[in-house]
């Protein structure tokens, strides 16, 4: 085994080595395959930005060529203890024949400093999506071979995706601006509705434009064999909820809850019990808070809970520590007068309900890295 458990791999863009200087955007794919393809496997695979982060940090031109020591260099700033990476040579298409693909694929073992195993595949162009999935279970069975499955198996749920969606979708990753990557994204999921990736981009950008319901639609297509797929279910419960559809957030959230036991898919799933009125909620928040005891929301939402419960006592000691956290917390001022003053939330005041505070972001890396360690022979 090339990799433990807890060690880090970074999947580079694979060079053209063929004359036509308008490929780049093949190796990014070969590269975002084998990642994405890793990454749902349950590896630790940096993701396309930290790489991007890394570069720029170092002056590293994104696409540029780079040397075995340029390699080592982004692969040791970054942790890695193993580096995929390699190139591809593409034979121009006559009149008799397709264009041809020969795709070489390298992995460098960083806590040695040597280089693995090296395998090439080739094909047709228009087969990519079959020749990726090939050499991505290949790294796989170097990296991680006790997990790894036979290569009818792993290729049972994955569709191949038609060439030109593909580089529909990774001419949307290396677009300059949203209008460009919406566009192509967009494009790429029209070609083949059974990619997921484009689906979970387009999710993405929606939500973070606040049009929930167009994310909703986007994120539900969103399969269970992609790596993004928790995080498109946790942005999936955040949708329904700001668009009071709160029995399918706490259907979302569960999902996500029984994959990534995080703090803030507890509290989420809490506050969509909260809004349904269901006692479940209480345990919810508790354990959200137990995981960050220094989170002022946290605080906030369980003594929400214990207040509408008519607990006054217990609701008032948590809004205090709310405000031994943040003292200008207006809203917290607020209840903690109402539990003081015993009064309990009002039919007839819409300012009385759904108050509970949700968390935005999904710290699922951070969750795998720490469960990696632990687990770590």
């Amino acid at each position: 085994m090339l990799a433990a458990a807890a060690d880090i791999v970074l999947v580079l863009p694979f060079f053209n080595q063929s004359e036509s200087g308008n490929l780049g955007w093949i190796g990014e794919s070969i590269a975002e395959h084998t990642r994405e393809t890793l990454d749902s496997e349950g590896l630790l695979v940096l993701s396309r930005e930290d790489r991007l982060e890394a570069c720029r940090r170092l002056g590293i031109r994104p696409e540029a060529r780079l040397t075995r020591a340029s390699i080592i260099k982004v692969g040791q700033a970054l942790d890695a203890a193993t580096v995929v990476y390699g190139y591809f040579d593409v034979t121009a298409a006559n009149a008799d024949t397709h264009a041809s693909l020969r795709i070489t694929t390298r992995i460098l073992d960083l806590k040695h400093t040597k280089p693995g195993p090296e395998f090439a595949s080739s094909g047709p162009l228009e087969d990519l999506a079959s020749l990726e999935m090939h050499l991505a279970w290949q790294a796989l069975q170097v990296i991680a071979p006790r997990s790894a499955r036979p290569e009818s198996e792993f290729r049972r749920d994955r569709p191949l995706v038609r060439v030109d969606a593909i580089e529909n979708y990774v001419r949307g990753l290396l677009a300059a601006s949203p209008e460009q990557q919406h566009r192509f994204f967009t494009q790429a999921a029209r070609i083949d509705n059974r990619f997921s990736q484009p689906c979970f981009q387009l999710g993405r950008m929606a939500w973070r434009q606040k049009e929930y319901a167009q994310a909703a639609g986007w994120l539900e297509r969103v399969t269970r064999t992609d790596s993004h797929y928790l995080e498109a279910a946790f942005l999936l419960g955040l949708c329904r909820y700001n668009t009071g559809e709160f029995a399918k957030a706490q259907e979302s959230f569960q999902i996500v809850a029984a994959a990534a036991p995080l703090n803030e898919v507890f509290n989420n799933l809490g506050a969509a019990e909260s809004r349904l009125n269901l006692t479940a909620a209480l345990e919810n928040f508790k354990k959200a808070l137990e995981g960050d005891d220094a989170d002022p929301d946290y605080q906030f939402n369980l003594g929400y809970a214990l207040w509408k419960r008519g607990d006054f006592a217990a609701a008032a000691e948590r809004f205090r520590a709310v405000l031994d956290r943040q003292p200008e917390d207006s809203e917290a001022v607020t209840w903690l007068g109402r539990c003081l003053k015993r009064e309990g939330p009002r039919s007839a005041d819409p300012r009385s309900l759904g108050r509970e505070r949700l968390k935005p972001n999904f710290e699922m890396t951070a969750y795998r890295q720490l469960k990696a360690e632990l687990t770590k022979p």
